[in-house]
């Protein structure tokens, strides 16, 4: 059965043509100036997406500091009378990348002179650039030593002297990384995966490994389509689409940057969850399950030792799903703040 269909056929027509002629403001701008530096920089999921986070709550608490309709994340801040929220914002997020990647200063310089040189000199410009600064300053100060850096210290299950891929795993310090909104990383943690021996277990696994195999003749063409968009990992999965939504919705400038915050927040939290969980139960992925399918104690499995997947098996264990996860978490928070909205009656 088709993924797209019908309805949601409909839902992406209307769509892209409502994103034809929607205009970006800063704060889009900004999301995507700090997801190609992510990008860019080859980060791993977990600085990354926490970098991101430090853009948008920052570029949110300037904006809602001077024109305050929400409840701060956790800035105590008191603007000027006079201060340009825009300016306040790029400079904020200017400052932040700047510090964040010093390498790709020149991009972010270049971005940030078209906002300045586009607003003629005032007190209001020159406040929000100082305002801008000082809001980029206490984010640094709020995230500094949340062990997002920590030195990775995972070691590798083996016995002296016998040979074991070398390759470091991603995301094992992630259980001490402070997370922006959860009470802690395991606050959600999921129950443990099946039983080896359950026929739950059986099930899945010999899908996957009928379904999912690099030489598979059972998966159709859109499947194969589908899986190898799943190959893209990190914001630049789900950030454009809540740049368009809030165009298409033509937010205010403070709304638009309540969104991208609680979209920064919520997704980066996401992966704090899923990889402590991850290594919680350290699951053996579906390559080492299936090519070692006569040791697992399940009559319903069989080894296949030549087994290989469609995508190259990532670098951390298997459970819980990370794409399943963020995406889903992604979705939701759109969902709820667009559940009024005639972009989600669209059917």
């Amino acid at each position: 059965m088709p993924i797209i269909n019908k309805h949601f056929s409909r839902w992406l027509f209307v769509f892209l043509v409502s994103v034809a002629n929607a205009k970006a403001d800063v704060i889009t701008d900004w999301n995507e100036t700090a997801v190609a530096a992510g990008y860019r920089a080859k980060q791993t999921l977990v600085p990354f997406t926490r970098n991101v986070a430090m853009v948008q709550v920052a570029m949110f608490e300037a904006v809602n500091a001077i024109t305050p309709r929400y409840k701060p994340y956790k800035l105590s801040l008191n603007p000027p009378a006079e201060t340009s929220p825009e300016i306040a914002a790029a400079t904020a997020a200017h400052s932040i990348l700047t510090q964040l990647y010093p390498d790709q200063a020149n991009n972010f310089s270049a971005r940030y002179d078209e906002y300045i040189n586009a607003v003629s000199n005032s007190a209001a410009k020159q406040n929000g650039i100082a305002f801008g600064n000082l809001v980029a300053a206490e984010m640094i100060k709020l995230r500094t030593g949340d062990g997002v850096d920590v030195t990775e210290t995972y070691q590798p299950a083996t016995k002296a002297g016998v040979y074991i891929p070398t390759v470091i795993p991603l995301g094992s310090t992630c259980s001490i990384v402070t997370p922006w909104a959860l009470k802690s990383v395991s606050q959600f943690r999921p129950s443990a995966p099946y039983r080896l021996s359950s026929e739950q277990y059986a099930r899945d696994l010999n899908e996957v490994q009928a379904m999912g195999g690099k030489k598979s003749t059972k998966r159709s063409e859109e499947q194969t389509t589908i899986a190898k968009f799943w190959e893209y990992t990190g914001p630049g999965t789900y950030s454009p689409i809540a740049r368009k939504w809030a165009a298409v919705a033509k937010l205010d400038l403070v709304d638009s940057a309540r969104l991208f915050a609680l979209f920064a927040i919520a997704t980066a939290d996401a992966y704090l969850a899923v990889f402590d969980a991850k290594y919680e139960y350290n699951f053996w992925r579906p390559i080492t399950a299936i090519r070692n399918g006569a040791d697992d104690g399940n009559r319903a499995t069989e080894a296949d030792r030549s087994w290989l997947p469609l995508i190259d098996t990532p670098m951390h264990p298997e459970y819980p799903c990370a794409h399943c996860i963020a995406s889903s978490t992604a979705a939701n928070v759109l969902m709820r703040i667009f559940k009024s909205s005639k972009l989600a009656e669209v059917e």
